[in-house]
């Protein structure tokens, strides 16, 4: 059995990549320290923010509709940072930078150490930023363990 190790990447579809691509330069780069490349496929163009462990991509839609997250598909993205701390950064940095982020808050009802901020992308393509919580380490740490 092959054994996935991570997420290469994630495409979202975005209904003005002019305006899209200001956004996620903020978010990627200016706040969480991603790099970016723009390239041509199909002959449409992308842009792709990456770190060193996922590429994120933006492309042009081709129908145009609001995106609608309770409907099939994708309802929100969460990306994890290392502390609680880093979640306040990142809410603090959204938010100086003019993205309207939720203040970093725990949220005991999702786990007793879930720490999020959340904002959405000029689509209504919701994410959120969340600590590397103790229960996400323990399954990390003792995969190899048996169960129970």
């Amino acid at each position: 059995m092959a054994t996935v190790i991570g997420i290469d990447h994630i495409y979202i579809t975005v209904s003005d990549l002019a305006r899209s691509r200001s956004f996620y330069d903020t978010v990627f780069k200016a706040v969480l320290g991603f790099r970016s490349n723009t390239f041509t496929l199909g002959g449409d163009p992308h842009v792709q923010y990456y770190n060193r462990h996922f590429g994120y991509v933006l492309r042009p839609a081709r129908v145009a509709q609001a995106h609608e997250p309770y409907a099939p598909g994708l309802h929100h993205l969460c990306l994890r940072v290392e502390s609680v701390d880093d979640v306040r950064t990142v809410a603090a940095g959204l938010n100086a930078a003019g993205i309207a982020a939720t203040p970093a808050t725990l949220h005991g009802d999702y786990a007793p150490d879930y720490w999020a901020t959340f904002f959405t992308d000029p689509d209504g393509v919701r994410l959120e930023v969340t600590n590397y919580r103790q229960e996400r380490r323990e399954r990390h740490d003792r995969w190899d363990e048996p169960a129970g």
